[in-house]
């Protein structure tokens, strides 16, 4: 009897050791996985910015003179105000973490990957107290229209959700949204604002009455979500289906030219996090062989984004883009049945929209490939303008040159 405990007792310590040094084995695999793309990341943002910001641009270059220093007649001083609201609500401490100068690089340092292997710059929500975060959202609210203050908040909820599909995991944290200003609030000269965390990043230049809302990276997953504490949070379904509606819609002939490739197998966004040098040529259809009613659409389907900027901004960015609606190009990747996974592009020379359907990571997945639980969406302004760019350049000869 005692031999045939202490064998129970051996055969359990073993079983316990061997399951310690399991879980040491898959920690320490873990850890060298995570460091691994902390390196990546981090390599893929130093190459970037040894690079000077040119944009976005064809490869027979920048066109010049598309975004003139000029008055709108659409006030920023709400803007103004609710920075300088939020600033007053922080420590000397926060503030250190949060200003920059209006040139420096942290406009670029943004990244849409998770928080455990991207160190973020600024304050987070996380660390702010509930008068703190009133502000912030209130500068937010500022810039932002009600869809597009809506859709930010929606995104960060999928944290959370992500972080309970993944045994609680502190990557992922619907607070882990990180502010900086740049520049100094005013009426006068140039300064911003951005928001930088998993699956949103916005960021926002201002110029007298002039605005800039561009880079904008928004994306989720899970883009439905089915359990949890935000049961029922939903994002991008008309992103997407007045995309799959306006390509569905067009003539067949029309859909073979704006067709890039048929299958999509991967990722295909082109102009997110460290991308801010591209040289994307138009491709796909060109919208000055459409009807004035199928431009109509284009134009529809393209304010989807852009309305997320708050009205009258929205509209005078709207107008922009309209007038150089012939030059603008719809492009596709994928099927095109009523279940389709795809990727769709439209491109002109003063506004760069990317969709796409993306493979799973966060919500475990059987199926290989992308999904349409999973999207990213990206607005650039191209030829040099993103960050405001463009702008601050011109200021700069005109108030700066010695």
């Amino acid at each position: 009897m005692k031999n045939t405990l202490f064998i129970i007792m051996l055969s359990l310590l073993i079983g316990c050791k061997e399951t310690t040094a399991q879980k040491e084995k898959q920690s320490e695999k873990q850890n060298k996985k995570v460091n691994g793309a902390k390196l990546h990341f981090a390599k893929m943002e130093a190459n970037a910015l040894k690079e000077p910001y040119r944009g976005i641009e064809t490869e027979n270059g920048k066109i010049e003179n598309l975004f003139p220093i000029h008055s709108t007649g659409v006030s920023t001083k709400p803007m103004e105000d609710a920075a300088n609201s939020f600033l007053n609500s922080l420590t000397s401490t926060q503030k250190n973490r949060i200003l920059f100068d209006i040139d420096d690089n942290e406009w670029r340092k943004w990244c849409n990957v998770d928080n455990g292997i991207y160190v973020r710059q600024g304050v987070p929500l996380k660390e702010m107290t509930n008068e703190q975060k009133k502000t912030a959202f209130l500068l937010m609210q500022s810039s932002l229209s009600a869809k597009g203050l809506q859709l930010s908040k929606d995104i960060m909820k999928t944290d959370q959700t992500l972080r309970e599909l993944n045994n609680g995991s502190t990557d992922f944290d619907e607070e882990l949204y990180f502010f900086t200003i740049m520049g100094t609030p005013s009426q006068t000269t140039p300064w911003g604002w951005q928001i930088d965390g998993h699956h949103l990043v916005i960021n926002y230049f201002v110029l007298g009455d002039q605005i800039v809302m561009s880079p904008v990276f928004m994306g989720g997953e899970p883009i439905i979500t089915t359990t949890g504490k935000y049961k029922g949070n939903t994002l991008f379904q008309d992103e997407q289906n007045i995309g799959l509606q306006f390509m569905q819609s067009l003539t067949k002939e029309e859909q073979e030219q704006a067709v890039i490739k048929e299958t999509k197998a991967r990722n295909d966004a082109l102009t997110e996090a460290n991308k801010d040098n591209v040289t994307l040529n138009f491709q796909g259809l060109k919208a000055s062989k459409l009807s004035d009613k199928k431009k109509k659409e284009l134009l529809n389907l393209a304010f989807e984004y852009v309305r997320n900027i708050k009205d009258p901004h929205s509209q005078i960015k709207m107008e922009e883009v309209e007038s150089h609606i012939d030059d603008t190009w719809f492009s596709w990747i994928g099927e095109r049945t009523n279940d389709a996974v795809f990727y769709y592009r439209i491109h002109s020379p003063v506004i760069l929209i990317e969709f796409d359907h993306q493979g799973a990571i966060g919500v475990h997945s059987s199926e290989p490939g992308p999904t349409r639980n999973h999207i990213h969406t990206v607005v650039r302004t191209p030829n040099g303008n993103d960050y405001g760019k463009d702008l601050l350049y011109q200021h700069k000869e005109k108030h700066h040159k010695y």
